[in-house]
């Protein structure tokens, strides 16, 4: 089976084509326009910029997706692309091009969910093999956090979720990318952040910020009052040098670790389940995977833990592929049913 995936859920332009012949995966082609220089003067992704792109780049993007498979269209058995949730202007150029393409080539369509996706990242193993989920992994209890996500999602087979808990406010790359740009050390914020905390000494930090909703029973949680705390303290400050700058990056990054793994580890604890599965964008802080490691081992030594490869851990078209796989019953040639959704949930 040959799978087209497309992706335009924020500001990356992305097309995917997968093979998937019984358990092997050979990813054929793996595109990623990425907007970033673009939006690194906003601090953050302008929607109706991002879809002026999207809208300019699909068209060479699936061409050069296209042109390293060395196929033909005629080959596609199927298309998948992320229908939300996301910024609805950027996902509309993706749902559109999609819709067009299955229409000329009178392919079916699978709708996908974006969240549902990052999850699915982790069956694409070493070496681009496929692993295939098995019955040891569920229920299992998925921490997707992104610029634009934080939600911990109860897993209890493919396609069977729960919502457990989510961010009130801003989610913690939000957070990574807002604290940055206090700091002056521009944008996208987590890998900045993540290289100037690798500097730190280990030296005593004078000031110990919050780590919001720690405490509280529910799995919510809330990342502005962090930023608004980085925001008071730099203000005190009559200098803010390189030193304070790590410092502080040091320990923005710890505050929002020890908040997402205290969360998660309680969730798995609580539901009793069989595997931690993590996605998104943040998932690829080295910190915070290394630290959930060491984490499990300690406290759940008995559960799996999956976490995509780095590459898959940021928007890509090749998990939307994973995930149309997953979903071929709900393929469609109704084109008509299938429409953007900003706010779609899980």
């Amino acid at each position: 089976m040959i799978i087209l995936g497309i992706d335009t859920s924020c500001d990356d332009t992305c097309i995917a084509v997968l093979e998937i012949r019984n358990s092997d995966l050979e990813i054929k082609s793996n595109i990623v326009s990425s907007q970033v220089k673009l939006h690194a003067k906003y601090g953050g992704v302008y929607p109706f910029l991002a879809k002026r792109e999207h809208q300019k780049n699909l068209p060479f993007v699936f061409k050069k997706a296209l042109r390293q498979t060395q196929g033909k269209p005629t080959d596609i058995d199927l298309i998948g692309v992320t229908i939300g949730p996301g910024l609805e202007p950027c996902l509309w150029q993706g749902v559109n091009f999609a819709k067009d393409l299955a229409k000329k080539w009178r392919k079916p369509l699978i709708p996908i969910n974006h969240i549902e996706a990052h999850i699915f990242a982790n069956f694409v193993g070493k070496n681009s093999k496929f692993k295939i989920q098995n019955s040891k992994l569920f229920p299992s209890v998925c921490l997707v956090v992104s610029g634009g996500h934080t939600q911990l999602i109860l897993m209890k087979d493919i396609g069977k979720y729960k919502l457990i808990g989510e961010t009130r406010d801003d989610a913690a790359g939000e957070c990574f990318d807002k604290i940055a740009r206090i700091l002056g050390l521009g944008y996208p914020g987590g890998p900045v952040i993540a290289a100037e905390a690798a500097k730190f000494g280990r030296e005593q930090f004078s000031t110990k910020l919050p780590r919001p909703m720690i405490h509280q029973k529910n799995y919510d949680f809330s990342f502005s009052g962090l930023k608004t705390s980085v925001l008071y303290e730099v203000k005190k400050l009559k200098i803010l040098n390189l030193r304070l700058k790590t410092e502080f990056c040091h320990e923005t990054q710890q505050a929002i670790i020890d908040v997402l793994i205290k969360k998660t580890i309680k969730a798995a604890k609580n539901y009793k389940v069989k595997s931690i599965i993590l996605g998104g964008g943040v998932a690829a802080n080295d910190e915070l995977r290394k630290q959930f490691k060491e984490k499990i081992k300690k406290e759940l030594s008995n559960i799996q833990y999956l976490i995509p490869h780095i590459q898959f851990c940021t928007d890509n078209a090749v998990m939307v592929g994973i995930t149309a796989y997953f979903h071929q019953k709900e393929a469609t040639k109704k084109l008509n049913k299938i429409k953007a959704e900003a706010n779609l949930r899980i």
